[in-house]
């Protein structure tokens, strides 16, 4: 068994579960190495105590599976069966007394099935002790972070030669896109952002139509999944020109984003990121137009746990890997992020993208 799934059955004991159902295909690919895509299929990791865990996949999924999962006991089922009785075949008959399951991605359905099928006393909700086991990076995953964090940079590297006079914000997203599968990521791990002028003043714009002008800031918010891991960087920049008042914005955000990766350190809190962050766009008259958190866990999601906010007084951990991305915006004029993903190390933080940050003038 490798050293997820112990840790997993460990935690287990502790928290007096006989059996727990992974459910989640990311969380099975984590502690399998089987990465699949169910659809409406059952997929599910069962692990009774004491008992070597068993993989459920879809019988279309069985070749992949035995060839790529670390569990030995795989277990299929064909678009006739009912996966559930699988379920219920691995208790004998007997009533389990506590099962856990990963409450926020069983639909109310799937829960029915599984309670009747398994008819445990209580279920406990395993998503909080995955989180946890998640947010602490090894070295494995850190490269392969890396790699698409890589991928991602030479995307926008390559997309930037697509800035020319008459192009649209939605045209260079396709130009993004298609670099992406070309430099061999998976694909985008959000929706890919491009926004120029007055829409770089609106965090989460949508892009469309409108044809970069000079004098426009224009950023680009993108990030590829390689590997299963995830990137996220945020760049602007400048087109022909930036007068003083765009300018003073932009070097106050590249402070911030400096503040805020310099207390990037074990032991301090998540919180004390954002308000490193803050203080500097405060200080600069800006807080008005800094309206999001500064930044969030990365890794097999884009999104994942911590959230650096505020009021977040969580301990920062070595191993931990999250984003540092503050921002100003101001309506009717422009916007600003800057936003890197960084690995905390007893050495300190280090940043795993490195393209550069300068403010640069792009010439269509």
């Amino acid at each position: 068994m490798n050293h997820a799934l112990n840790s997993l059955e460990q935690q287990m004991s502790g928290a007096g579960l006989q059996a727990l159902l992974v459910t989640d295909p990311k969380h099975v690919y984590y502690l399998t190495g089987f990465a699949s895509n169910p659809h409406e299929r059952f997929l599910g990791l069962l692990l009774i105590r004491g008992e070597e865990p068993v993989l459920i996949v879809p019988a279309l999924d069985a070749e992949a599976a035995h060839a790529a999962s670390k569990v030995t006991t795989i277990l299929t089922h064909s678009d006739t069966d009912n996966p559930y009785e699988l379920l219920k075949s691995r208790f004998g008959g007997t009533r389990p007394d506590k099962v856990g399951i990963e409450k926020e991605h069983f639909t109310v359905s799937r829960f029915e099935r599984l309670s009747e099928a398994v008819n445990a006393a209580s279920f406990s909700d395993i998503g909080p002790m995955l989180r946890s086991m998640r947010a602490i990076k090894t070295p494995e995953e850190v490269s392969r972070m890396k790699h698409a964090a890589e991928l991602v940079e030479e995307v926008l590297r390559q997309g930037l030669k697509h800035v020319k006079a008459g192009v649209t914000e939605i045209e260079l997203v396709a130009e993004l896109e298609y670099l992406m599968k070309k430099v061999g990521a998976s694909g985008p791990s959000f929706d890919t952002m491009v926004l120029s002028g007055p829409n770089t003043a609106l965090p989460h714009g949508v892009p469309g139509s409108r044809v970069i002008q000079p004098g426009d800031f224009l950023m680009f918010d993108l990030g590829v999944y390689a590997a299963g891991y995830a990137s996220d960087i945020t760049r602007t920049f400048a087109v022909e020109e930036a007068d003083s008042k765009l300018t003073e914005i932009y070097n106050t955000v590249l402070a911030a984003n400096a503040a805020g990766l310099a207390a990037s350190r074990a032991g301090a809190t998540f919180g004390s990121v954002d308000r490193a962050a803050r203080e500097v766009i405060e200080a600069a008259g800006y807080g008005e137009y800094f309206m999001h958190r500064v930044g969030h866990g990365l890794g097999m999601d884009t999104h994942e746990y911590p959230s650096l906010h505020g009021l977040n007084e969580d301990i920062i951990e070595n191993g931990n890997v999250f984003t540092v991305e503050p921002g100003i915006y101001v309506p009717n004029l422009a916007g600003v992020r800057i936003e890197d993903d960084v690995l905390v190390t007893p050495e300190g933080p280090q940043t795993l993208t490195s393209f550069p940050k300068e403010l640069t003038i792009l010439h269509l």
